[in-house]
C-alpha cells in the first residue's frame, strides 16, 4: 500500500479544547525493505496549552524525530498533527513555513545565532523575516525577563554561553508562539548555567502561559516539566507527572535495561 493511501486510513479526530498540539498515530519509517528503520510507531499525544512537556528516552528512541514532526520540520509516514487547530501533515512547504512563523518557536542546543548580528537583532530576526511589526514594549519586557536588558547591543562572540541561550529563548518568545520547542536546551551549558536556563524556561510557562515541549536527556531538566513522556523503540512507554529528578532518572534507567 502506498504512503498516500495509508494516510487516508488514519482517524483524524479534532483536537480537544485547550490543546496546542494534537498528534494521532504517528509513524515514521526511514528507508525501505530490509534496511527500513521504524523511528516512530503509532505515537499519539496531546500537548495542553500552558504546560511544559518533557520528552525523554534512550539514544535512538525517536524523541528527536517526534519533536521534528510535531514542529513541522519533518513529515510522518502516517498519522496527523494539528497545531492551533490546523492540520499540518499535508501542508506544502510554503504553508508550513507560514504556520511556523506564526505558531512555533525554537530553542536549540547550540543557540543558532547569527554572529554578525547583535543580541537584539537576533531576537527580532523572526519578526523581520516574517514581515511582522516589532512590538517595542514586548521586546523590552522579554529582554528584561531573560536578563539581557544591558546586553542587547552585544554580538554573540561577546556573550557567554548562558547569555547566548537567553538570546535564543527571547528569539523564540518574541513571536508569542502557540508552542515553543526546546531541543536539549541545556546540553551545551555548565551545571550552574543550566540551572539558570531551566528556571527561566519554567518562568516562561508560569508567567506567560508559554506552552513548551522540551526534548532532554537530563533528569534535572525533565523535573521542571508538568509531565514527562518516556520513549523507547519509537513508542511512548511511560508517562510521569511532575516528579523529582531521582524519580525521572529511575524511570529512565528502567527503559534502558
Amino acid at each position: 500500500m502506498s504512503t498516500g493511501a495509508t494516510k487516508k486510513l488514519v482517524s483524524k479526530t479534532a483536537a480537544p479544547d485547550g490543546i496546542a498540539v494534537h498528534a494521532v498515530d504517528l509513524c515514521r519509517i526511514y528507508g525501505e525493505g530490509d534496511t527500513a528503520v521504524n523511528a516512530l510507531c503509532g505515537v499519539s499525544l496531546d500537548v495542553p496549552n500552558g504546560h511544559l512537556t518533557a520528552v525523554m528516552g534512550p539514544s535512538g528512541s525517536g524523541k528527536s524525530t517526534l519533536m521534528h514532526i510535531l514542529a513541522g520540520l519533518d513529515k510522518p509516514t502516517t498519522g496527523t498533527v494539528e497545531i492551533a487547530g490546523t492540520e499540518i501533515t499535508n501542508l506544502s512547504d510554503s504553508e508550513l513555513t507560514r504556520l511556523r512563523r506564526k505558531h512555533v518557536g525554537f530553542i536549540f542546543q547550540f543557540f543558532n545565532l547569527l554572529p554578525m548580528l547583535t543580541a537584539e537583532e537576533n531576537i527580532v530576526l523572526p519578526l523581520e523575516v516574517g514581515g511582522r511589526d516589532i512590538d517595542k514594549d514586548w521586546l523590552d519586557e522579554i529582554t528584561g525577563k531573560v536578563g539581557l536588558a544591558n546586553r542587547r547591543k552585544h554580538r554573540p562572540s561577546e556573550l557567554s554561553g548562558g547569555e547566548q541561550q537567553r538570546v535564543a529563548i527571547a528569539r523564540a518568545l518574541v513571536l508569542r508562539p502557540t508552542v515553543m520547542f526546546a531541543d536539549e536546551p541545556t546540553g551545551n551549558l555548565d551545571s550552574r548555567t543550566s540551572g539558570e536556563i531551566l528556571q527561566l524556561l519554567e518562568e516562561m510557562v508560569k508567567d506567560y502561559g508559554q506552552t513548551t515541549v522540551m526534548v532532554t536527556h537530563d533528569a534535572r531538566a525533565a523535573s521542571i516539566a508538568d509531565r514527562v513522556l518516556f520513549l523507547a523503540d519509537g513508542a511512548i512507554e511511560r508517562e510521569l507527572p511532575r516528579s523529582e529528578p531521582g524519580a525521572v532518572l529511575a524511570a529512565m534507567n528502567e527503559l534502558s535495561r
